[in-house]
C-alpha cells in the first residue's frame, strides 16, 4: 500500500474533521497515513501521495495554517512532476469566491507539474451540513488509484 500525506488547511475545524475521516478510511484500506496541520515543505515527501483538504476563508483565501506552506512552495519549490495528489476544498457558494483556496492551490500544483489523480471535490456548506459524507464517497470512488 501507499504512503499518504494529508495536508490540512482549517480555520474552524471542518476541514480537519474531513481529513480525519479520510485518514481513517485510508488506514482501514491499508495505507500508511500522516496528517499534517502545520506542514512545512521539509515535512513532506514528494514520493508520497499528497491529499489536500482545505477550507476557504475570507475572500477566497487559504487558511492561515496552510498559507506558509503554500508560499514556501510558490517561492522555492522546483517542478514536481512525480507528485501525485488529490484535493478536497470546503467553501460556501453564497460567497463570491466559492472554494477560492482550492482554486489557488490547484493553480500552484499545476504550475509545479504535479499530477491530480481525480477531479477536485468541492463541498458547498450551503448544501451540505456534514462534509465528511461526500468526501468519504469521493475518496472511495478513486482510492484504488493511490
Amino acid at each position: 500500500m501507499a504512503a499518504v500525506d494529508i495536508i490540512v488547511g482549517s480555520v474552524y475545524g471542518s476541514a480537519f474533521s474531513v481529513a480525519e475521516t479520510l485518514e481513517e478510511a485510508l488506514i482501514g484500506a491499508g495505507h500508511q497515513v500522516t496528517l499534517h496541520e502545520e506542514a512545512e515543505l521539509s515535512d513532506l515527501d514528494a514520493s508520497h501521495f499528497w491529499l489536500w483538504v482545505t477550507s476557504t476563508t475570507g475572500q477566497g483565501e487559504l487558511p492561515p495554517n496552510l498559507l506558509p506552506l503554500f508560499e514556501e512552495m510558490r517561492e522555492s519549490c522546483p517542478p514536481m512532476p512525480q507528485l501525485r495528489y488529490a484535493q478536497v476544498t470546503l467553501g460556501d457558494s453564497s460567497y463570491d469566491h466559492f472554494c477560492g483556496a482550492g482554486v489557488q492551490l490547484a493553480a500552484l500544483l499545476q504550475e509545479l507539474q504535479a499530477q491530480a489523480v481525480t477531479d477536485e471535490l468541492q463541498v458547498d456548506a450551503s448544501e451540505t451540513l456534514d462534509p465528511e459524507e461526500p468526501a468519504l464517497a469521493w475518496l472511495k470512488g478513486w482510492m484504488d488509484k493511490i
